[in-house]
């Protein structure tokens, strides 16, 4: 550089000259604020030590970006850096080119020079992750550039220099603080959340960002623009912005970086999913957020034992009038919750029992099977029917019990809906749209539970759920009518094989055909009692489709409304032991190469095995008994699967109350009572099939085609001592109403 060139900048800029290393070989302070005269400069210039000259920046209002792109290794690298910072700030600055002046250094970086009235000094605005050198830092009051005269990229040089808007400036601040890499702090939550979240295993918004990606979270407030894509980074825009864009998505960290100050969520900040999460639906309160994203089930479970969080409870606190069910084959903790249902809810315990077990059955699944022996493993499906009259109190009964599973359900409906929204919209997009938006994950239908559903898309629930899909039905009546509702003998065929867990394979012509391995199909639903003895046909008992079912029918009657209140903290506490249970249980779950479960098999311990030998043993006794009740002997073989499926689920069910230990093994104990259960179960189908007969003699006093009074002479005149209860339900009359014309 001559000293006619050096001297026609010092008209424009205060300058200073530079030695060694391009440091300042002269004083420079006083410069800062009074320009060096001309012929004090030309002598600093002409100096022997003098190796070139800089530029003093904050002077009339002078700002530089320094880009120091020699904190990489490698010129690509170098490279690929700058091209994507100088394209993200064409996007964004409208005219960027013609605002801005920009010089190449000798060392492969860049000088990006405007001046504005907002000046600061020197500041450093970003570092890349795995650096300690600032990739981007400002030079202002109390810095200086060295000047590269040959090195102009721009459209403008040095002489060229004006004045930018506060907003394009904020937009350029904004751009290069996006790239400092900020380590996360954990999230300061209160100190309550150290008792409920363990310094062991995985926080809940540790899994929660492990699992999802920050789009599912923001999709509803941001759009992708076109051309938004870059080679580290997703451009994105708030809905109903005029500017360009108002951010970013960064490829590897799969957070976001927000320029714009018109949203709910923070910027100039890394945003990942919880973040995003916490802002969106609890306003920034990281305590509730995290709560709530346990509750869904994300993050290491508790690692207390159950014992230690139960209710406080005696053996005198539970007291039982007049139930059959056998409660004590649950821990005491949920023999509570039970009796307090019973007692403050109007719940059946019966139903409620029941219903329990199927939970169990539904969460466990085909995590787990118990050999039997050598050969026979059984996989613990339960079909389960609460019967009584209409008004009883079914559907309440079973809803105490499986409020917790039903909740996590219709999270994964939610969620399957709102991801294959996502990849509905990025199916729609053109081929050159697509390069430009994220690639979503696959919709993969996780929901567990089915009600109102077709057999072919419950088999196809089943290939995407494959660990267990329940079936929960208020009346059951409709899925035993639709046994053969398309085809005669394929749907019952399909039943009689999921039961045993034996694979389906679903062919069809129109579409694609479905195949199940290990088909785990739980059954729950409720129905009347008389519309259940009009399915007692002879066809339905030799096929075994009846001794199937497990049948509970208590004598029942409507209760008058109490003023009792459940304790809110008691029904707190059954949701998270439930939602503890299914979440240890999903995370067990162990799976081949190919993403096949592979089921842990649970074997009878020593103890257990010499009862379930006896048990076994027993049952036999009865079915070789010609004393025994024919219609019971149907049902006796199907008890010798149940019954190791009882006890498989009460004992898994039972060790989470004692942290999860002696799994390996069935003990004595769960054996003992799975045999409680199993009588219990064949003792209502005995009810059920007395009262069957008893039904069947008394219709058969009467013709259809009689009036219903003549049907109540026919019934009188052959058993005048008639159970006017029953009577009254087959004739569909009231009580009051036979006691009149008994009269």
């Amino acid at each position: 550089m001559n000293e006619l060139i050096a001297t026609k900048l010092l008209d424009n800029f205060s300058l200073l000259t530079v030695g060694e290393n391009k440091r300042p070989n002269f004083p420079w302070k006083e410069y800062q604020s009074n320009k060096n005269t001309n012929d004090n400069f030309i002598n600093q210039f002409n100096d022997y030590s003098t190796k070139g000259i800089g530029i003093i920046t904050g002077y009339d209002y002078l700002e530089v970006i320094d880009v120091d792109t020699k904190v990489f290794s490698t010129q690509l690298e170098m490279n690929d850096f700058w091209y994507e910072f100088l394209q993200t700030l064409r996007d964004t600055i409208i005219n960027f080119d013609d605002k801005f002046v920009i010089y190449k250094t000798i060392n492969g970086g860049y000088h990006i020079l405007y001046k504005s009235k907002r000046v600061v000094g020197n500041k450093k605005l970003a570092v890349l992750k795995g650096h300690k050198q600032a990739i981007l830092e400002t030079r202002g009051v109390g810095g200086y550039v060295f000047v590269y005269l040959d090195n102009k990229v721009s459209k403008k040089g040095y002489f060229d220099i004006e004045f930018i808007t506060d907003e394009d400036r904020e937009s350029l601040w904004k751009i290069s603080k996006s790239y400092n890499y900020i380590v996360e702090e954990p999230v300061n939550l209160k100190p309550n959340l150290k008792k409920e979240f363990h310094s062991d295993g995985v926080t809940p918004w540790e899994d929660f960002n492990n699992q999802t990606d920050i789009w599912t979270v923001i999709s509803e407030d941001f759009e992708i623009p076109r051309n938004g894509q870059k080679r580290n980074h997703f451009l994105i825009k708030r809905y109903g912005s005029s500017s360009d864009h108002s951010g970013y998505v960064y490829k590897d960290s799969g957070c976001m970086f927000l320029f714009s100050t018109g949203t709910i969520y923070p910027h100039e900040k890394l945003i990942n999913p919880f973040v995003a999460f916490t802002y969106k639906h609890h306003n920034g309160d990281y305590t509730a957020s995290a709560k709530d994203l346990y509750n869904q089930g994300f993050g290491t479970r508790l690692q207390s034992k159950i014992e230690e969080i139960k209710p406080i409870i005696s053996d005198e606190i539970i007291k039982i009038d007049n139930v059959d069910f056998p409660i004590d084959i649950f821990p005491k903790s949920i023999q509570f919750y039970l009796t307090e249902c019973s007692s403050k809810l109007d719940g059946n315990i019966d139903f409620m029992g029941v219903s329990l077990m199927w939970l169990i059955s539904v969460i466990i699944g085909n995590s787990k099977k118990v050999e039997v022996k050598k050969g026979w493993v059984e996989s613990c499906v339960l079909w389960i029917a609460v019967v009584g009259k209409a008004g009883i109190g079914k559907t309440p009964s079973i809803n105490n019990i499986i409020f917790p599973l039903m909740k996590e359900n219709s999270k994964e409906i939610k969620k399957y809906i709102k991801n294959k929204e996502i990849e509905e919209h990025y199916n729609q997009l053109d081929k050159k749209d697509k390069e430009s938006y994220p690639v979503p994950k696959i919709a993969k239908k996780k929901q567990f539970i089915a009600n109102d559903i077709t057999l072919e898309a419950l088999i196809d629930l089943h290939q995407e759920s494959d660990n267990s899909v329940g079936v929960f039905k208020d009346e059951l009546a409709g899925w035993l009518k639709d046994m053969n509702k398309y085809r005669a003998g394929s749907d019952l065929e399909f039943w009689l094989s999921a039961w045993s867990s034996k694979s389906i394979n679903m062919n069809r012509k129109t579409a694609k055909s479905s195949f199940v391995e290990s088909p785990f199909i739980p059954v729950l639903g409720g129905i009347q009692p008389i519309i259940l003895n009009g399915f007692s046909t002879e066809e339905n008992k030799e096929n075994g489709f009846l001794d199937r079912m497990l049948l509970s029918y208590p004598d029942a009657e409507v209760d008058s409304y109490n003023d009792n209140e459940l304790d809110e903290d008691l029904l707190k506490w059954y949701n998270e032991v439930i939602i503890k249970f299914y979440t240890d249980v999903k995370n067990s779950v162990v799976r081949d190469p190919e993403e096949e479960i592979k089921s842990e098999i649970i074997k009878f311990s020593k103890e257990a095995k010499t009862e379930w030998k006896r048990i076994f043993n027993s049952i036999t006794d009865k079915q070789n008994n010609d004393e025994e009740n024919e219609y019971l002997k149907s049902m006796f073989p199907k008890q010798k699967s149940y019954i190791p499926r009882f006890s498989l689920l009460i004992h898994i069910f039972d060790s989470i109350f004692e942290g999860g230990e002696n799994q390996s093994e069935i003990s004595k104990s769960s054996i003992l009572k799975a045999e409680k259960l199993s009588d219990y179960f064949v003792n209502n189908a005995r009810k059920i099939k007395v009262e069957s007969t008893e039904i069947s003699d008394i219709k058969k006093t009467f013709t259809k085609d009689s009036t219903t009074f003549e049907k109540f002479q026919a019934i009188s005149k052959k058993d005048p001592n008639f159970n006017r209860k029953k009577v009254a339900e087959i004739l569909g009359v009231s009580r009051r109403t036979i006691s009149r014309w008994v009269k």
